[in-house]
């Protein structure tokens, strides 16, 4: 389905049909490019038929960098989010996926100055 053509999207989607087929984890290549290589939390979501189906994600680093980030990420949300049963592999043309990244947080003086949008 839709990969709006995102280099995380198709590393989360190539992670979770290698986990999925193999129990194997992908392991992101020596040559990440520069503006995933720095850390920073993620999310990874899953739709299937425009419902979540999973949905996972780190609002800080826990990987060396955004790529790993998004592997553990990927599949956790695929076998590990406590809402939904893992995805099996005969479900995987059916997943929309996407990847957040997050900025680091900011500091506010009040929730006055939150804006959730």
């Amino acid at each position: 389905m839709g990969d709006n053509s995102s280099p995380l999207v198709k590393l989360a989607r190539d992670t979770i049909a290698l986990y999925l087929k193999s129990g194997q984890r992908l392991i992101p290549g020596q040559n990440i490019i520069e503006e995933f290589s720095s850390p920073s939390g993620t999310f990874v979501s899953i739709k299937k038929e425009g419902r979540l189906r999973g949905c996972i994600g780190t609002f800080g680093p826990t990987k060396e960098n955004i790529a790993e980030e998004v592997v553990s990420n990927a599949i956790s949300a695929a076998t590990k989010d406590p809402r939904f049963p893992p995805i099996t592999e005969s479900e995987l043309d059916g997943l929309d996926i996407s990847v957040d990244v997050l900025t680091s947080p900011e500091k506010v003086k009040s929730k006055e100055e939150l804006d959730p949008k």
